[in-house]
C-alpha cells in the first residue's frame, strides 16, 4: 500500500513539470508510462493520461496489469466524450475480460455509449437502433444491476425517439397528400404506427392521422369510390372515438364526422 502511494505521489511530482512529461512520454520506460498515466487517469488529467496508455497497450497484451490498463483506457475515452472509442475499448474489454469485477460497468457503459451515440429524432436512427439492442442485452444479462432502473429510462428515450420519428414520418405523408393528392401512403403509415407502438404517446395522434387521411381520401376521391371510402373513414373515426373520446382531438374529429354522415345522408334514396 505504502509503495503505490509512492508510485502516485512521485508520479504527480513528476508532473508538475510540462518537460518532464514529455521525457515520459518519450521515454522507453514502459512501467514508468503505466504510473504516470494512472496517476493523470485517476486526478482527472484524461487526456495527458490517454498519449501515455496509447503508447503501452500493445506492450501489456497479456499481462496482469493489462485488464486494469485496458478498462481505465476505454474509460478515459468515455470520460473524454469519445463514445464511439469508448464503446467499440468496452465491448473489447468484456470479451478479454468476462470474470473480471469490471465486466458487468463495462458493459453498461459500452451500452451507454450507444446511447450517447444516438442523435436528434429527424436524423438516421440506425444508432438508436443498436443502443436499444446493446441496452436490452445488458439489462437481460444482468437483471439485478444496480443500473437497472437508468438503463430502463434511457430504453424508455430511445423507444419515445423511434415514435417521434415514425409519427413525424407519418404526419409528413400526410401533409405531402395534401399538396399532390395520394393519401394511402399515409394512411398505411398511421396504420404501421399503431401496429408498431402499442404504448405510445402519440398513439392517439396515430388513430386521429389515420381517420383524417381516410377522410380527406375520401372526399378527393373520384364520384364512384366517395361512398365506400367515407364508410371506411367512419370506421377509422370509430375506432379513435373507442379509446379516445377524452382527448382534445375528438372536437376536430367529431367535426370531420358530422360531414361524413352529412355527405352520406345526401346520397341515400328518398322514399
Amino acid at each position: 500500500m505504502r509503495a503505490s502511494l509512492l508510485v502516485i505521489v512521485g508520479s504527480l511530482l513528476v508532473l508538475t513539470s510540462c518537460s518532464e512529461y514529455q521525457k515520459v512520454l518519450s521515454s522507453d520506460d514502459n512501467s514508468k508510462k503505466y504510473a504516470v498515466a494512472d496517476s493523470l487517469y485517476k486526478v482527472g488529467k484524461y487526456r495527458k493520461a490517454l498519449k501515455l496508455m496509447e503508447q503501452i497497450v500493445p506492450a501489456y497484451r497479456g499481462k496482469p496489469q493489462a485488464q486494469r490498463l485496458m478498462f481505465i483506457y476505454a474509460n478515459t475515452f468515455y470520460e473524454l466524450e469519445d463514445y464511439y472509442l469508448a464503446g467499440y475499448q468496452f465491448e473489447r474489454f468484456e470479451q478479454s475480460y468476462p470474470s473480471s469485477d469490471s465486466v458487468e460497468v463495462a458493459a453498461y457503459r459500452s451500452a451507454r455509449s450507444f446511447y450517447e451515440l444516438s442523435p436528434r429524432y429527424s436524423l438516421d436512427q440506425e444508432d438508436t437502433y443498436t443502443a436499444l439492442e446493446k441496452l436490452q442485452k445488458y439489462l437481460n444479462k444482468y437483471p439485478e444491476t444496480e443500473y437497472r432502473s437508468e438503463a430502463n429510462v434511457l430504453v424508455a428515450e430511445l423507444r419515445e425517439k423511434l415514435e417521434k420519428k415514425d409519427i413525424e414520418i407519418a404526419r409528413q405523408h400526410l401533409k405531402t397528400a395534401q399538396t399532390f393528392g395520394s393519401y394511402k401512403p399515409a394512411i398505411e403509415a398511421f396504420d404501421n404506427f399503431i401496429t408498431d407502438h402499442p404504448g405510445s404517446i402519440y398513439r392517439k395522434d396515430a388513430f386521429f392521422g389515420r381517420f383524417k387521411a381516410a377522410y380527406l381520401q375520401a372526399i378527393n376521391s373520384i364520384p364512384s369510390l366517395v361512398d365506400e371510402r367515407l364508410v371506411a373513414a367512419r370506421g377509422y373515426y370509430n375506432n379513435f372515438a373507442k379509446y379516445y373520446s377524452e382527448t382534445e382531438l375528438k372536437e376536430e374529429a367529431d367535426e370531420l364526422l358530422e360531414d361524413i354522415n352529412a355527405r352520406l345522408k345526401e346520397k341515400e334514396p328518398t322514399s
